[in-house]
C-alpha cells in the first residue's frame, strides 16, 4: 500500500505540473468549490480566476483569504506542539521530548489526535489563536534530531535517534491529519527541514554536511513522516547546508523531498527567513541573516523556483514585482500556488458550510475529560527512572509522617514548555503530594533557590532546616525556558545557577532524597548519582505534573520511561556544536566514552527476564529479519518495559555505528506474565549510504544482534549472515 500511495504522489506532481502550465480560461461555474470534482480541476479553476496580486496575497501564510471570491483564511500561525496554542484554555500536555521517553507511538498518535480535534473546534468557533483567528495549518511537530546536548531545543523534539524519531513523527502527524488524506482534519506543518540543530547564530549559520551523513543521519525521520506520515507541509529552516541557505535550496526542496519522496503539499518558510534572505535582521532577533542576495525580490525569485511555496509579507509584496522584472513567470507563481491550495482543498477550506467531516467538532471536546486524561496518562507514561539504590522507590506511606518538599521545580513555578502559551491549570509536586498524602501526612515546601538566581544564604538555611525536620525529602530540581529555549543553547550540562549547592545542602541535612528532575535536555548529575538514592526523570511533564510524580514516586505509577537520547557525564568527547559528522562522536551511535544513562536507559519496580532469542529471515525483494523472544514480568507489580533491537556490522569498508536502533516495543506486563514478542527488521534498512552509488546498499556480511533494555544494558545476543539482497543499484558509470 505504501508503494502505490508514493506512486499516487508522484503523478499528482507530474500531472499538476503539466496543469500549472496548461490554465484555461475562467468559466461562469465555480468548480472549485465542488467537493465531487478531481482536486487538481478544482484548483485549476480557482487558479484562473485570481488576479496575480491575489495569486501572492495568497502566498502569504498570514494571509485574511480572498473577499472578493468569498475565499476564506484557513492557514494562519497556528502551534500545537504539545497542545494547542490559543487564547482560549487548551489541553496542556507534557512536552515532545516526554513523548519521546515513552517509547509508545500509538500513545502519541492518540495525543496528536486529541489536539487536531482541540484545533478543529477552535476553527470551526472562529476562536482568537496568539497572532491570528485559529486556521487549519499547525506548525508541528519539530522531527529535527537531537545530536548536541547543548541544544535549546531539546523540550521541541523526540529524540537523538532517527528511527525514534521517525516512528514518533509518523505518528504525530497521522494523528493531527487523519486518516484520510484527501480528507484533512489539520494539516501538519513538520520543521524545520533541515540539519538544525543549533540556536547560536542560526538565522546565518551554513551547516557542512556530507552526502552519507545527510542521508543515513539527518534525513531519513524527514522520509518517514513524508512517505508514511504524508505530511502535507514543511518548512525550510534558517540555515544553509554547504554553502546553500535552505529556504533556496533547490536540491533540498525539489530534488529531495519531491522527486524523491514524492511530496505533494507545499513548503514554508521559517518565519521572516526569506527577508533574511539579504543579510537583514529580523524584527524579532538582533542576528544577521543569510547573505544570499541584496535584492528582496531576487531572494522571494530564488525561492520560488527552489520549491519554497509559502512566506509571509515578503512573497506578497515582492512576486508581483519579480513577475514584472521577468525573474518569475506567472506559470512560476501558479505552481507554487497549487501546492497552497492543494492542501486547502483536502482541508475542505472551500467546500459548501458543512460539507467537511470535521465542520461539526464543537467546543465540549476542548479540555474534555478525556483530554484531560490523557494528559495526565502520557505524563504517567514518561516517568523514567534512572536511579533506584536498595529499591528506595516507591516510598511507603505508612512509614511517613512528613515530606519535605524543596527545589526551583517543586512548586507552581515548574516549567511546561514553550510553544502553547499560559497553562489554565498546573499541579506541582507539592500540591500533587497534598492531594495523594492527606492531612495525615505534612508536606512542607521551599524552593531554596531559584532556576538561575545566585543562592541566598537565608533561603538555602531555610530549606536545609525543612529536610532536617522531615521523613523524606523530594529534590525538585531542573531548567526552565531561561536556561533552554528556542534562541539560546546551553554552553554546559550542568544543573543551573545554585542548584548543585542546594542539592549538596540538603543532602547533607537530611540523605533520604528522592531527586525529582524536571528538564528537557540531558544534565551531567554526576554529584547526584554518586550520592542520591533516587532520581527520577519527569521532564516537563504538563498540567498534572506534581499529581503524576507524587503517584509515582508512591508506586501508584510503575515509571516506564526510557531516555530518548544519551545523558552524558560531561561534554568530554562530545565533538563542538558545529561538527554535523555524526560519526566523530555524537550520540549513542558514536559515543565512545561512559555515559552517566546511556540512550534507551529506564528502570521500573518490577523485573524483566530475557530468554529465547531466535533470528531468522526471510528472501525476495521484501526480505526481513525477524526476531522473536520470550519477556516476562519476574516481579511482584504490573510493569512496561521498552525491548530494544540493536544492530552491528561485525566488518565494513567504512566507518559503522557502534551500534543502531532497529526496533523496538513497549510492552505492559502483569507479575508473572511472560509473552512471546515478535519483530521483524526490513533487511533493506541494514544498509548504509554508500556515496559512490549515491544509494543505501546493504553489504553482505555478519551482523550482531543485540536485544536489552538500553544501548548499553544487552541482555540477548545473536549474530546473523546478511547475504547479497535483490534489486541492488547498479555502479554509476
Amino acid at each position: 500500500m505504501r508503494i502505490s500511495l508514493i506512486a499516487l504522489s508522484a503523478a499528482v506532481f507530474t500531472c499538476s505540473t503539466v496543469l500549472a502550465q496548461q490554465i484555461p480560461a475562467a468559466t461562469g461555474v465555480e468548480r472549485f468549490r465542488d467537493p465531487k470534482q478531481p482536486i487538481e480541476l478544482r484548483i485549476t479553476d480557482l487558479l484562473q480566476r485570481l488576479t496575480l496580486q491575489e495569486k501572492a496575497a495568497l502566498l502569504n501564510h498570514m494571509n485574511h483569504g480572498i473577499p472578493r471570491l468569498g475565499l476564506p483564511a484557513w492557514g494562519g500561525w497556528n502551534q500545537t506542539l504539545h497542545g494547542v496554542w490559543s487564547k482560549q484554555p487548551t489541553t496542556l500536555f507534557p512536552i515532545p521530548t516526554a513523548m519521546g521517553a515513552t517509547w509508545d507511538p500509538e500513545l502519541v498518535h492518540t495525543v496528536a489526535e486529541a489536539m487536531s480535534d482541540e484545533g478543529r473546534a477552535l476553527y470551526n468557533a472562529h476562536a482568537e489563536g496568539p497572532r491570528t483567528t485559529h486556521g487549519l495549518v499547525f506548525r508541528s511537530p519539530v522531527i529535527n534530531i537531537s545530536r548536541d546536548p547543548r541544544w535549546g531545543r531539546i523540550q521541541e523534539v523526540f529524540s537523538e535517534d532517527p528511527l525514534l524519531t521517525a516512528r514518533m513523527g509518523v505518528a504525530y502527524v497521522r494523528g493531527l491529519q487523519g486518516d484520510d488524506v484527501q480528507h484533512l482534519k489539520l494539516a501538519a506543518t513538520v520543521k524545520h527541514f533541515a540539519v538544525n540543530n543549533v540556536e547560536t547564530g542560526r538565522q546565518h549559520l551554513n551547516a557542512e554536511v556530507d552526502e552519507r551523513n545527510l542521508f543515513e543521519f539527518w534525513l531519513p525521520h524527514w522520509r518517514a513522516v513524508i512517505t508514511e506520515g504524508h505530511a502535507q507541509s514543511v518548512m525550510s529552516s534558517y540555515n544553509a547546508i554547504n554553502g546553500v541557505p535552505d529556504a533556496v535550496n533547490h536540491y533540498l526542496l525539489s530534488d529531495i523531498l519531491r522527486k524523491k519522496w514524492g511530496f505533494d503539499g507545499f513548503v514554508t518558510d521559517d518565519l521572516g527567513a526569506v527577508a533574511l534572505l539579504t543579510g537583514s535582521r529580523s524584527t524579532n532577533s538582533v542576528e544577521p541573516g543569510q547573505h544570499f542576495s541584496e535584492d528582496p525580490v531576487v531572494a522571494t525569485a530564488a525561492a520560488i523556483k527552489a520549491g519554497n511555496d509559502s512566506d509571509d509579507s515578503e512573497f506578497e509584496t515582492n512576486v508581483p514585482l519579480a513577475v514584472q522584472r521577468g525573474l518569475l513567470t506567472e506559470q512560476d507563481v501558479n505552481g507554487a500556488l497549487r501546492n497552497v491550495l492543494r492542501v486547502g482543498v483536502r482541508l475542505g477550506a472551500y467546500d459548501p458550510p458543512g460539507a467537511s467531516p470535521y465542520s461539526h467538532i464543537g467546543m465540549d471536546v476542548v479540555r474534555s475529560k478525556d483530554h484531560l486524561a490523557l494528559s495526565d496518562r502520557l505524563a504517567e507514561e514518561s516517568m523514567t527512572l534512572l536511579v533506584n539504590r536498595r529499591n528506595f522507590l516507591p516510598l511507603k506511606r505508612e512509614h511517613i509522617r512528613s515530606v519535605a518538599v524543596i527545589g526551583p521545580a517543586g512548586g507552581d513555578m515548574y516549567e511546561t514548555g514553550n510553544y502553547y502559551g499560559m497553562p489554565a491549570h498546573k499541579t506541582s509536586v507539592v500540591d500533587g503530594l497534598r492531594e495523594l498524602l492527606g492531612p495525615a501526612v505534612q508536606v512542607g515546601y521551599a524552593a531554596g533557590v531559584g532556576f538561575v538566581e545566585a543562592a541566598d544564604d537565608d533561603q538555602l538555611a531555610r530549606a536545609a532546616e525543612l529536610a532536617r525536620e522531615s521523613d523524606i525529602v523530594v529534590l525538585c530540581l531542573g531548567t526552565n525556558l531561561r536556561v533552554e529555549a528556542e534562541g539560546h543553547d546551553r554552553r554546559d550540562l550542568n544543573l543551573p545557577g545554585a542548584q548543585q549547592r542546594l542539592l549538596e545542602t540538603v543532602y547533607a541535612a537530611n540523605p533520604n532524597i528522592a531527586l525529582v528532575l524536571m528538564n528537557a535536555g540531558p544534565l551531567a548529575t554526576t554529584w547526584a548519582d554518586d550520592h542520591v538514592p533516587a532520581i527520577l526523570g519527569a521532564w516537563y511533564p504538563g498540567e498534572f505534573g506534581g499529581r503524576v510524580v507524587a503517584r509515582t514516586l508512591f508506586g501508584l505509577n510503575n515509571p516506564g520511561g526510557h531516555l530518548p537520547y544519551t545523558v552524558y557525564a560531561s561534554l568530554d568527547g562530545v565533538p563542538p556544536q558545529n561538527e554535523y559528522d555524526v560519526s566523530r562522536g555524537f550520540t549513542y551511535q558514536y559515543f565512545k566514552g561512559v555515559p552517566l544513562y546511556p540512550f534507551g536507559h529506564g528502570l521500573s519496580y518490577t523485573r524483566f527476564e530475557y530468554r529465547d532469542l531466535k533470528v531468522t529471515q526471510t528472501t525476495g525483494p521484501n526480505a526481513s529479519m525477524n526476531l522473536s523472544f520470550t519477556l516476562a514480568n519476574t516481579g511482584s507489580v504490573a510493569g512496561a518495559e521498552v525491548s530494544q533491537v540493536y544492530t552491528h556490522l561485525q566488518k565494513s569498508r567504512a566507518v559503522q555505528p557502534l551500534r543502531t536502533l532497529r526496533a523496538f516495543a513497549r510492552v505492559e506486563l502483569q507479575p508473572n506474565e511472560s509473552r512471546v514478542i515478535t519483530l521483524n527488521v526490513p533487511i533493506s534498512s541494514l544498509g548504509w549510504y554508500d556515496v559512490a552509488f549515491h544509494d543505501f546498499r546493504v553489504e553482505p556480511g555478519m551482523v550482531d544482534v543485540l536485544v536489552g533494555t538500553s544501548s548499553e544494558n544487552i541482555r540477548l545476543r545473536s549474530s546473523t549472515y546478511i547475504g547479497l539482497q535483490e534489486k541492488s543499484p547498479t555502479r554509476p558509470r
